[in-house]
């Protein structure tokens, strides 16, 4: 079958998900509240559910009146003991995949149970609703004409006792029909290699002489393939590789940082960049149209949603609300309820809303990487505006960053010390400090409000790191490709400190 043929038949069938789309944009209190019943019903039998006594929750408030809300560390025993191979624990159908994550915050592995429904109703089904926003939305899309370059995790899968686990990516390519590896590159083989240096030459080898229409990766390290690709190759740019790319499927980390590289990467204005929130818990929001920024969250995957206000978080005056009680421009931490038995547990992201009918987001950060010391509530969000805002101004590239707080020490006053790792340097590092700190008072006015006079906060400290620094802190700890990620913001100075020890050449400081 011809090409455009099959492109144009695989658009048609994607394509008919908008119609079950409208319902939970139309009604999305309505069916939150449905499908939490239904998770409810469907556990009633098994330990967790009698133990909450499942069978006689009637709607939301009894449920959250019965059901604490936990951390990793509240479910791990049972989580262990289905691990193990009991069954019926915390969810009715067997859980024997495992996605194993450590985060950015803890070096324990975490292991994310991974039930058949959150493959298929969660994860799978995200997918394919990724494919048909997209397509919805550009209409002259040569998608599958092409393959999609994929960039998942760098962990083969193990198996332990009657248990299987290994990276979310690694899980979803195993799953996956056979014939979805037609459309994508490259191969599951190549996909599934352990070790990164390795795998990276790989799929460059596998890659470059494919009709590449579409990528889909964290933007760090699909950065490093890119880059890999081009010197490869001897080619200025990605287009001169694949002239018919069309779209970046982009998540795991803010894309801010990185867009001006991508243009430089694929400098063609069509080109459309698509970003998704999806972990290893399940697949949350996918952006709905094109040159957004904000992302729908989709309310039918098999997930309950809730939300802690983070200016209650952690305190005695701590609340959980449900979706029909969020408000626009407010920072929540998020909690979910989903079809693997995970009940009210608190993912470690925070989001805010940028509207509410729909209900679209935007990721802001992590519970665990946000600087409160003095008072100044600085979030992710904040530092990625203020980074790519400096830059725009200086000309410089950043490839990561991270930040921690300089704390008060006698009559010295406290401060924020960045260590920041440059593609492109900026030509005066005074006035790019300078612009970086000034961008920060713009995007946070509690920041601006301690800067003022430096009432609380003197002028950030500004370390540049030297070539690779980050790389090699990851490696050092086994965390290359995938999923893994620097930590950008801490309350703590271990990051920092660790990260100034590896240096070998003193960076300049300003």
């Amino acid at each position: 079958m011809a090409l455009p043929i099959i492109n144009s038949i695989a658009s048609w069938i994607l394509k008919k998900r908008i119609h079950d789309m409208e319902l939970f944009l139309k009604y999305p209190n309505e069916v939150q509240e449905e499908l939490l019943l239904q998770l409810v019903t469907t556990a009633k039998d098994t330990l967790t559910g009698i133990k909450y006594d499942f069978s006689s929750v009637i709607n939301y408030r009894t449920f959250a009146e019965r059901v604490p809300v936990s951390t990793y560390e509240d479910l791990e025993p049972l989580i262990e003991r289905t691990r193990c191979g009991e069954q019926n624990v915390f969810w009715p159908t067997q859980i024997k995949w495992f996605a194993k994550s450590s985060g950015t915050t803890n070096a324990k592995s975490k292991f994310i149970p991974v039930s058949p429904e959150a493959l298929e109703d969660c994860h799978y089904k995200a997918g394919k609703d990724m494919l048909c926003l997209y397509l919805n939305n550009n209409e002259e899309s040569q998608l599958f004409t092409g393959k999609s370059l994929r960039l998942g995790g760098s962990k083969q899968l193990y198996e332990d006792n009657n248990s299987i686990f290994g990276d979310l990516s690694a899980i979803l390519i195993d799953n996956m029909p056979f014939w979805a590896e037609f459309s994508s590159t490259p191969s599951n083989k190549v996909s599934l290699m352990g070790e990164w240096e390795t795998k990276l030459a790989a799929i460059v080898e596998e890659t470059v002489n494919e009709n590449v229409t579409s990528f889909a990766g964290v933007p760090s390290w699909m950065m490093v393939l890119m880059n890999r690709v081009l010197e490869t190759t001897g080619k200025q740019n990605l287009l001169e590789v694949w002239p018919n790319l069309e779209v970046y499927f982009h998540g795991g980390v803010s894309f801010e940082p990185y867009r001006t590289q991508y243009r430089n990467l694929v400098p063609n204005d069509s080109f459309k960049y698509y970003e998704i929130y999806n972990a290893s818990e399940g697949f949350f929001a996918i952006q709905d149209s094109n040159y957004s920024k904000d992302l729908l969250l989709m309310l039918d995957y098999g997930i309950f949603y809730e939300f802690i206000p983070m200016d209650t978080y952690g305190t005695d005056r701590q609340r959980v609300i449900p979706l029909s009680e969020v408000e626009e421009g407010k920072n929540y931490a998020v909690v979910i309820t989903t079809n693997a038995g995970l009940w009210r547990y608190q993912v470690g992201d925070t989001v805010r809303f940028t509207s509410l009918y729909p209900h679209r987001i935007r990721v802001t950060g992590r519970t665990k990487h946000h600087i409160n010391v003095f008072g100044e509530e600085l979030m992710v969000e904040n530092t990625d505006k203020a980074l790519a805002k400096a830059c725009e101004e200086t000309g410089a590239e950043v490839l990561d960053y991270t930040v921690a707080p300089v704390f008060m020490e006698g009559k010295e006053k406290g401060a924020h010390e960045w260590i920041v790792e440059f593609k492109k340097h900026p030509a005066d590092v005074e006035a790019f400090r300078e612009r970086l700190d000034l961008a920060l008072q713009t995007v946070n006015s509690d920041y601006e409000a301690k800067r003022y006079n430096n009432m609380t906060l003197n002028k950030l400290v500004l370390n540049i790191a030297r070539e690779r620094l980050f790389y090699d802190w990851l490696k050092e700890r086994d965390k290359l490709g995938g999923q893994h990620k620097i930590p950008r913001l801490s309350n703590e100075r271990a990051y920092l400190e660790q990260l100034l020890a590896l240096q070998v050449e003193d960076g300049s400081v300003a």
